[in-house]
């Protein structure tokens, strides 16, 4: 016992010497063992997900599409890198519809906070590969997930160093028990991100997000994100249905997991551009994969 104070009051001077709060310390905490989890969950693992977008309207107090929603079939691939995982590479090539059958995007995410997200886009009626605008600054656009609302920016892990936290409450969201958690991007995170601040329901038990609210430089609210069909998967807590609601552009987005492989080897040379355009070379290490997808 007498350890564990020493411990607790060594900790509680180091964060005095540091100028942090216990609030910002433990939702610093908080927020870093969700992501660990989160880059756990994408070391190695193969996705088939379906992407749909469309722009919504209020009926009966239910946001809902008031357009056909525009759906795609994709299959990713992701694989973390560096000493502590905060890196990552991901692929993703779109199955349907057919007439958009082979476009792929690549995107590498540096922890490194003088590196920004990279992007690349392969568009298969051209047979080219485009390098995308990367940050997300002033003078650059965000990029979109195949003309989606999430954004690159939307997917990241690993950045948990570039905010500060703080936890407004704990209570009840529905029938479970969360923090919620506001998260102000650092001088080096703000030059490069569209958000003010974020706030964050993350369930106590699971350390999942139930919730995200986004605002922008002004201060509005920007995107509101869903997470749903919270499922245990190889001991990870894992949301199948995401749902990303742009409040600015009155357009939504959902993405559902239809299937997952996790704890796969995946070739470094299957994260580079030479999968966006070779075929065969694609085809031969998804078919592999496939046989794991649960």
């Amino acid at each position: 016992m007498l350890k564990i104070k020493s411990f607790m009051l060594g900790t509680l001077c180091s964060l005095a010497t540091l100028g942090l709060s216990a609030s910002e310390q433990s939702g610093h905490a908080i927020m870093e063992k969700m992501d660990r989890q989160q880059r756990e969950i994408s070391d190695g693992t193969m996705m088939r997900m379906q992407l749909s977008t469309c722009k919504f309207g209020h009926k009966n107090k239910q946001i809902s599409c008031v357009d056909t929603p525009r759906v795609k079939v994709l299959e990713s691939v992701s694989k973390q890198y560096g000493p502590q995982k905060k890196d990552s590479k991901g692929i993703s090539i779109v199955l349907e519809p057919a007439s958009e059958r082979g476009i792929g995007m690549l995107t590498y995410n540096y922890d490194d906070t003088t590196k920004d997200t990279e992007s690349w886009l392969y568009l298969s009626a051209l047979g080219k590969v485009k390098r995308m605008a990367s940050g997300n600054g002033e003078d650059s656009e965000p990029v979109s997930v195949f003309g989606s609302e999430f954004t690159t920016e939307d997917m990241e892990s690993g950045n948990t160093d570039e905010y500060t936290y703080q936890i407004l409450q704990a209570g009840p969201f529905g029938d479970r028990q969360v923090w919620v958690i506001e998260a102000t991007p650092k001088p080096v995170r703000a030059a490069k991100t569209e958000y003010s601040k974020l706030l964050y329901w993350v369930d106590q038990e699971r350390y999942t997000l139930l919730k995200a609210q986004t605002y922008d430089k002004r201060g509005k609210p920007f995107k509101q994100i869903l997470f749903k069909d919270i499922e245990k998967i190889n001991d990870y807590w894992l949301a199948r249905d995401v749902t990303l609601i742009n409040l600015q552009s009155q357009r939504l987005s959902n993405m559902k997991t239809e299937s997952i492989t996790m704890n796969v080897t995946v070739d470094d040379e299957f994260l580079t551009q030479r999968t966006l355009t070779d075929f065969a070379f694609r085809e031969k290490t998804l078919e592999a994969l496939r046989k794991n997808f649960q």
